[in-house]
């Protein structure tokens, strides 16, 4: 079987001060604290996610 890709997703900045469903997104993601990291699958629903956040997070390919 081919090996399924991931995303480790680590926050990097905090929600305060930016709209209510960033927030929700980023705890979505399982990001609830500054510099907490995930691994999620790579694929077009956490990517999207992923785009919507992309000022308060930074992904890396696995």
């Amino acid at each position: 079987m081919a090996e399924e890709k991931k995303l480790r997703i680590t926050q990097i900045k905090s929600p305060i001060g930016f709209k209510y469903d960033q927030r929700r997104t980023l705890e979505a993601l399982g990001l609830r604290k500054m510099n907490a990291t995930t691994i999620k699958p790579d694929n077009p629903s956490v990517r999207g996610m992923v785009f919507k956040v992309k000022h308060l997070v930074k992904v890396e390919e696995l």
